[in-house]
């Protein structure tokens, strides 16, 4: 009987490893509409970021921008999430968010369609990234704007940032370049 518990218990166990979601699983909306199928960032290191345009932290875009010119053509994309959690930070549409980030930060790496990263109507993207039962890594909570999540080129998730984090933070760039 315990063996057969046991066995039950590893197969169990091997199944929710197996099924475990990666990045690569979601299929999400860009900032023009269009589906932005992540499976597409196979084989790419990854930093997720919720956005702002009317926050204190907006001023990281810059730093953003420049950390994806430096290393986009060493398989390392960001994608920024616009979210409206905090504040009211990020009131505008997507059309708008678009125009603000381009005209003021030169903004070049992919922008996704406003969505929630906390509450009830959490998107399915940020369920995962927050939940170790869904992620298996770690659970965390978004705090702010301009939280970093690192990807890691299988889709799993490596590690997150706090918000105050700056783009350029050398454990940041050390992941990258590892």
């Amino acid at each position: 009987m315990r063996n057969i518990l046991i066995t039950i218990l590893i197969l169990t166990l091997s199944i929710s490893v197996f099924s475990q979601k990666t990045l690569h699983d979601f299929i999400v909306t860009d900032i023009e509409g269009n589906d932005f199928n992540l499976a597409d960032l196979k084989g790419k290191k990854v930093m997720v970021v919720n956005t702002a345009s009317k926050c204190g932290l907006t001023p990281q875009y810059e730093g953003l921008e420049a950390l994806y010119t430096q290393f986009k053509d060493k398989d390392f994309v960001i994608i920024g999430f616009p979210a409206n959690n905090f504040k009211n930070q990020e009131p505008g549409t997507d059309e708008e968010i678009a125009e603000f980030c381009q005209k003021n930060y030169g903004v070049s790496f992919p922008m996704m369609s406003k969505i929630s990263v906390k509450g009830d109507d959490m998107h399915e993207l940020y369920k995962w990234l927050t939940s170790k039962a869904l992620n298996g890594k770690m659970d965390s909570e978004v705090k702010w704007n301009f939280q970093k999540y690192l990807i890691n080129p299988d889709g799993t998730l490596a590690k997150y940032f706090s918000p105050r984090t700056k783009p350029q933070n050398e454990e940041i760039v050390t992941w990258i370049k590892e």
